[in-house]
């Protein structure tokens, strides 16, 4: 079967990372990659280096990864969905709901959309939601989680703290991913309250978001998402009838996060256990990522099968967004003339 070939619009730190899972898919072909960079086109200098996104578009790819900075992401979409070309883009979906509502309208029938949500694709978030499928702790109760980075000595220079271009901060560069996680796990929201400061890097964006949300089938859930955390942090602990699972630690790049982890417990109390209130934990620990490979494999399952892209769809991408839209105005980041939709943590 031919090889399905691929541009790479937008060549940083997560065109890096596509470039290699291309490389490693058997379906797939790198054709080009497009990049404003100049400096890009001699580290690459077997690949071809298209000059504009109307060439990439004339050159007709099966498919595009767009990688680039979230004000420039809606329009590549549209761009590219319009003219029958399938779509692979990063989270978010754009700097607001507006944006993620002009992709879906330019998605149609046999054109595929998936979004950079690699999270669902974590061994241990998805060893996590099968034992909760399982059944055999009982429905959820509640989740709490925490999604935090360092900081660092460059971390006010980065784009993603400018409004302009990113549309917000810490809660929409790196919460979404948790935010996501929640519907992964409990499904919609019918509520959303929000703390957001600028509690030290003196932004026009939001250094931390506390974000409670009220489920609309009894699972509510907290996030406190942070740029001031001085150490990398991902951890959510998920609450069952009869147990508790907690993913802590996240395989990437740098390793910063911690080693990854899944802990398992039943309920335990007194009359169960000697030490009350402190169950025995099964923990798996998981050395491999192939979040980005997985995610990447199913998004060609779907062009090849023409079937509908399922998980990390634009609905779910337009859901989050929605939730994170909600958290903003809740916390005074925008003001309610900005809100795409009054009811829209409702539908």
């Amino acid at each position: 079967m031919q090889k399905l070939k691929c541009v790479i619009i937008g060549y940083g730190y997560m065109g890096e990372i596509r470039r290699a899972v291309v490389e490693r898919t058997l379906d797939l072909e790198l054709s080009g990659i497009l990049d404003t960079d100049l400096s890009v086109k001699p580290k690459l200098p077997q690949v071809r280096h298209f000059e504009s996104l109307e060439e990439v578009l004339k050159a007709k790819p099966d498919l595009v990864f767009v990688c680039t900075p979230n004000v420039f992401s809606p329009h590549i979409c549209v761009r590219a969905l319009s003219r029958g070309i399938h779509v692979f883009c990063e989270k978010p979906p754009g700097r607001n709901v507006t944006d993620i509502q002009n992709i879906r309208k330019a998605e149609r029938n046999g054109v595929k959309l998936m979004f950079g949500f690699n999270h669902r694709w974590h061994p241990g978030i998805m060893k996590a939601k099968a034992v909760m499928d399982s059944g055999r702790f009982g429905r959820i109760i509640n989740m709490r989680a925490v999604y935090g980075k360092s900081g660092g000595a460059r971390f006010k220079h980065s784009w993603r703290n400018d409004p302009a271009i990113s549309g917000g901060g810490i809660l929409l560069d790196q919460g979404i991913h948790m935010l996501d996680l929640f519907r992964f796990f409990a499904g919609d929201f019918a509520q959303v309250k929000c703390v957001a400061s600028n509690a030290f890097w003196n932004l026009d964006v939001e250094d931390n978001a506390f974000v409670v949300l009220k489920g609309r089938h009894g699972i509510d859930a907290m996030l406190h998402s942070s740029s001031t955390f001085w150490k990398h942090a991902f951890g959510i602990h998920i609450t069952l009838e009869g147990g508790y699972l907690v993913v802590e630690g996240l395989l990437s790049k740098t390793g910063s996060y911690g080693r990854e982890q899944l802990v398992v417990a039943k309920r335990q109390f007194e009359d169960e256990a000697h030490a009350v209130g402190n169950p025995s934990e099964e923990i798996t620990y998981f050395d491999r990522d192939l979040s980005w490979d997985l995610e990447v494999q199913e998004f060609v399952k779907c062009i090849r099968e023409d079937r509908p892209v399922t998980t990390s769809s634009s609905q779910d991408a337009l859901k989050v967004m929605q939730i994170i839209e909600q958290a903003y105005l809740d916390a005074g980041w925008i003001k309610p003339q900005e809100v795409t939709h009054e009811e829209h943590c409702r539908q």
